[in-house]
């Protein structure tokens, strides 16, 4: 069964660190998107690794956190606008509706952006419904239990 999921919401990155983290739900896009900034490949000891920035959220105020991933890839994704451009791609986990998935997530730099992290159909599909007049039914559902 489907679990219906609102047009936003707040979700937890635990592999990131991240807790109630603002995530706009969209259908349009496929690919999920995270932002990040200072993205590179970088060499350590012969091997090549990335190192990004992600912010994250806590009472409207952003933290920077840097991190570096052994394991990811690169990504063709074509923007809103119709402009195509490699990303690098990373294997993470989302929580939402107190349930951890597994989740890939394109570094993209979306500071101009409301919500942080975008929730496209490749997450989406085949497990939630969305109801575009809803909001944050997974971060309320997360208060009622705690």
């Amino acid at each position: 069964m489907k679990i219906t999921i609102g047009r936003s919401d707040k979700a937890d990155f635990p592999e990131l660190f991240l807790e109630n983290i603002d995530v706009k739900i969209d259908s349009g896009a496929y690919t999920s998107s995270i932002h990040c900034t200072n993205i590179k490949e970088v060499v350590i000891n012969g091997e090549t690794l990335l190192q990004f920035t992600v912010l994250d959220a806590e009472h409207s105020l952003y933290r920077p956190k840097k991190f570096t991933y052994k394991d990811y890839t690169s990504k063709e994704v074509k923007s809103s606008n119709g402009v195509s451009e490699t990303r690098f791609m990373i294997y993470s986990k989302i929580v939402i509706f107190n349930t951890t998935y597994p989740i890939y997530l394109t570094l993209s730099e979306r500071k101009n952006m409301k919500y942080p992290v975008l929730l496209g159909r490749k997450f989406l599909n085949n497990k939630f419904v969305i109801d575009t007049v809803k909001k944050e039914l997974s971060y309320k559902l997360k208060n009622i239990n705690r």
